[in-house]
């Protein structure tokens, strides 16, 4: 099967050595999307809530580069930084994700300052 490097103009570009996303056949690796702008690359929100939000639409802008959609995930995985972010990243999570919801797991870590949240996704598309 054909690899193929999934980029938009519409999720930050990264400045690491990694592709916003990768497919495989019917299947998208979204790579971990941070809270940045696309067009300024500044983080956006000082909340976890505005921070999810915004890592969700960089998401979703990776997946629609790769032909698919938040009804495609099958998997997310969200980074946090703070575990007494979990319930304010929960209530903006399913207010973006909706129902039903995609397998989840939730990681605590370290992200650079100001930084609150990542998320990363796998979708797996019906080609």
């Amino acid at each position: 099967m054909t690899r193929t490097v999934i980029t938009t103009e519409n999720a930050p570009a990264l400045a690491a050595p990694l592709s916003q996303g990768i497919r495989v056949g019917p299947v998208l690796q979204v790579s971990g999307q941070l809270p940045l702008d696309p067009d300024t690359g500044e983080v956006v929100g000082t909340t976890v809530a505005e921070q999810t939000e915004q890592t969700l639409r960089n998401v979703t802008a990776v997946l629609e580069a790769g032909g698919a959609g938040l009804e495609d995930v099958v998997m997310l995985r969200v980074y946090l930084t703070d575990p007494a972010h979990l319930a304010e990243m929960n209530g903006a999570y399913a207010a973006a994700v909706g129902e039903p919801f995609p397998a989840r797991t939730t990681v605590y870590m370290q992200l650079p300052p100001g930084l609150l949240v990542e998320v990363d996704a796998l979708a797996v598309l019906n080609d």
